[in-house]
């Protein structure tokens, strides 16, 4: 087995603080189960001084001998990992590495490494420093950590790297900044699982997208990446920009947006908030193509008028976000500031002229002075109670009640 070892390995030559060494044959350090590792670098027997002659018969201490033995610099590193296969799982390169008992390679100086999954490389690896750990089945790196995607070209920059090639999961971790060409994101952890393209961002995520122009903000992101899907399954805010300024606002404790359709659906509790006109839309299901500039859902919905203290309330509706206009169906209920209220099966509502039109089963109710409007259409400003009911045919007419007051 001696023999095969050593035909698997090359001689490598090294520098050593205090002497120039040669390896012959290098070390193959096994590990167990069905891990191997490959260090080239070797220890040496003797040391060639100077000028071909024998070194000094004054011996250094023991204490400095051990020191020398357990605290060793060397250069031009590799260090490899490989599966049962012979498939390499990691390799890592430095220009110079600090050699301990403690650790196999201690700190290496601008190490640059290669992260493979079924003999492809899914990751490489760079860094100014980094001190280097592995136990045959993970890798660790720290330091200032720069991985890159060759295929995809995503780039994750953190100050911690961790490789388990058996649970094919790469962690980045301590202030983490992602760049790809769809997404920028800053967390205190990203998890990738390299077959699926998924990653998994977690602790104080801000992620913006370019196309759409937008950014989110929450605590725990998924990151589809060949789906071109982001999945929030916490407290999520989503903010809309145009020319570089926020113009819509969403919010929900679960959202999924897809940045291929640029369409975002929005659950539990979602609420979206418009600048230009003031208007807030809430509901518990919400979709929302940033694309088209509109806003539907088929959950009971709710919209507020800020400036108007206008209240909406219907079964379902849509809002086309450039035109300004909501249309609502279902039981839809209007309520002014002064309790003057218009009921009917649909409506739409036209924010930038204050107009609204219902049909079906209309009913307008005022209270000062109070009087009832009953028809099957209806058109007109609610706030300034100027309401105009009709019955939409010969058979339908308008039925008026006015309610006298009650004298004290």
């Amino acid at each position: 087995m001696k023999h095969q070892r050593d035909q698997a390995v090359k001689t490598t030559h090294f520098n050593q603080q205090g002497g120039i060494y040669q390896t012959s044959p290098p070390f193959c350090f096994l590990t167990k189960n069905w891990y191997y590792l490959v260090v080239n670098i070797c220890l040496v027997v003797g040391l060639v001084a100077c000028g071909g002659k024998s070194p000094s018969n004054n011996q250094p201490n023991n204490s400095n001998s051990s020191n020398q033995q357990s605290n060793l610099t060397f250069f031009d590193v590799t260090l490899e990992q490989a599966d049962e296969e012979g498939r390499p799982v990691w390799r890592v390169k430095a220009k110079q590495a600090q050699y301990t008992k403690e650790k196999q390679i201690g700190e290496a100086q601008s190490p640059y490494g290669e992260l493979y999954q079924d003999g492809k490389i899914v990751y490489q690896v760079t860094a100014e420093k980094a001190d280097i750990e592995q136990d045959g089945k993970q890798l660790f790196l720290r330091g200032k950590i720069v991985a890159t995607d060759p295929v995809n070209g995503m780039v994750l920059r953190g100050n911690e790297l961790e490789w388990r090639p058996q649970e094919d999961l790469l962690i980045v971790r301590n202030q983490i900044n992602g760049s790809h060409k769809q997404l920028q994101a800053v967390a205190q952890e990203a998890r990738v699982k390299t077959r699926e393209q998924r990653m998994e961002l977690s602790g104080g995520v801000v992620a913006k997208s370019a196309d759409p122009q937008m950014q989110m903000r929450t605590e725990h992101l998924i990151w589809q990446i060949k789906e071109e899907k982001l999945i929030g399954d916490r407290l999520i805010q989503i903010d809309r920009y145009k020319n570089n300024k926020i113009s819509d606002r969403g919010r929900s404790n679960a959202a999924e947006v897809n940045l291929k359709t640029k369409i975002a659906t929005m659950q539990k509790n979602a609420q979206i908030e418009l600048l230009d006109p003031p208007v807030q839309i809430a509901s518990n299901s919400m979709t929302w193509n940033m694309n088209a500039e509109n806003v539907t859902t088929n959950s009971p919905v709710r919209v507020f008028h800020k400036a108007e203290n206008l209240n909406v309330t219907a079964n379902q509706g849509e809002m086309k976000i450039p035109q300004k206009t909501v249309y609502l169906t279902g039981n839809v209920n209007a309520i002014g500031q002064r309790r003057q209220t218009l009921n009917a099966q649909r409506m739409t509502w036209y924010l930038d002229r204050k107009l609204l039109e219902a049909q079906g089963n209309v009913a307008y109710q005022q209270v000062d002075p109070p009087v009832n409007f009953k028809g099957e259409k209806a058109v007109g400003n609610l706030q300034n109670e100027n309401i105009v009911v009709s019955g939409g045919g010969s058979r339908n007419r308008v039925v008026t009640e006015i309610i006298p007051r009650v004298r004290e």
